[in-house]
């Protein structure tokens, strides 16, 4: 890897916007179907059901939401709280992917509380529960979360503290100053009805 491509990747906006789009992936998986569900025909009137990933795994849809947040955090962390936001981020990172794959383990227990919600019957005896490959990208999205945690400590020892809120050498100069009165006791005198320009 080149100096300067290097020099791109450890870019506090790279880091930023790397995040920013594995939480939206994550999020934006949670809102598709994550389980098809096929339902005794005897028992409802429609037999297939669609989960989506937000009633599969709750927590994940939580979980992208703290990482989402966190990415705006690192915009204008330090480096103690750039240590924060990296811990919360792998802890997010962690839960999605245990939780998405917790899903794929046993697609069955997942769907259990949307069976139950369709046929009303607790415990989704006689239905055939499948996985979709939400799931999966949404362990993926986790997977590079938590590696972006790790991202983000490394690439932030790199980063300096940002000026955007420090005081401007040149404000309150003694020249500054000077213009400024001027420009008060031009106000002054106008004020009192007398033309400053003379």
């Amino acid at each position: 890897m080149t100096a300067g491509r290097a020099a791109r990747l450890a870019r506090r906006g790279t880091v930023v916007m790397a995040i920013v789009l594995m939480a939206l992936l994550a999020f934006g998986t949670t809102t598709q179907p994550w389980l098809t569900v096929s339902l005794p025909q005897d028992a409802v009137q429609t037999p297939d059901l669609s989960v989506a990933g937000s009633d599969a795994a709750t927590p994940v849809t939580a979980f992208a939401l703290v990482s989402l947040a966190g990415a705006l955090a690192v915009s204008i962390a330090g480096r103690i709280a750039r240590w924060v936001v990296a811990a919360l981020l792998l802890v997010a990172g962690a839960g999605i992917t245990y939780m998405s794959l917790r899903v794929t383990g046993d697609p069955t227990a997942a769907a259990a509380p949307s069976i139950g919600e369709a046929i009303g019957i607790s415990g989704g005896a006689g239905a055939t529960v499948t996985a979709t490959a939400m799931p999966w990208v949404a362990a993926a999205a986790g997977l590079f979360l938590a590696a972006a945690a790790i991202w983000l400590i490394i690439a932030g020892r790199s980063w300096g503290r940002s000026r955007r809120y420090e005081k401007n050498p040149q404000v309150g100069s003694p020249a500054q100053g000077t213009a400024h009165a001027g420009e008060i006791d031009s106000w002054d005198r106008l004020t009192h009805g007398e033309d400053p320009t003379r």
